[in-house]
């Protein structure tokens, strides 16, 4: 009998709807997923469980996505490789995620309203298989 460890994936979403849609899809396709809906969790979450991906919206109450980022990244050795996919409805990509931040490339960016729930699945998967590569 094989056993295979689950990837884990942290969702960081203020919206309850959204965040639980997020949940159940990443939860459905084999993902051990844990949530947060500030920046503030979102940050002691990433550095007590250290997931393989995070999935970061940028407009939050407490802590905004940005500057979990930003603390996430000067955090050590995990946080400042740590996969991240954002999730917002800003329309640009900010390229201080790339740049100052060191976040994700441009592909990471998902535009809230650009994409399909089963989207953030192929991303997470497609984000995965880069890291092991």
């Amino acid at each position: 009998m094989t056993s295979t460890i689950k990837k884990k994936v942290l969702v960081v979403e203020d919206e309850l709807p959204l965040r639980q849609a997020l949940v159940d899809v990443l939860e459905f396709a084999n993902f051990s997923v844990f949530q947060a809906h500030n920046g503030e969790e979102g940050l002691a979450l990433a550095l007590t469980e250290q997931p393989d991906v995070i999935l970061l919206d940028i407009i939050m109450p407490v802590m905004d996505g940005f500057s979990m980022l930003k603390k996430l990244r000067a955090s050590g050795d995990y946080g400042a490789k740590a996969p991240v996919v954002v999730l917002s409805n800003l329309s640009l990509y900010n390229e201080d995620l790339e740049g100052d931040l060191g976040a994700t490339h441009p592909e990471s960016y998902l535009l809230k309203t650009s994409w399909a729930i089963e989207d953030v699945v192929k991303k997470v998967e497609s984000v995965l298989a880069s890291a092991a590569a």
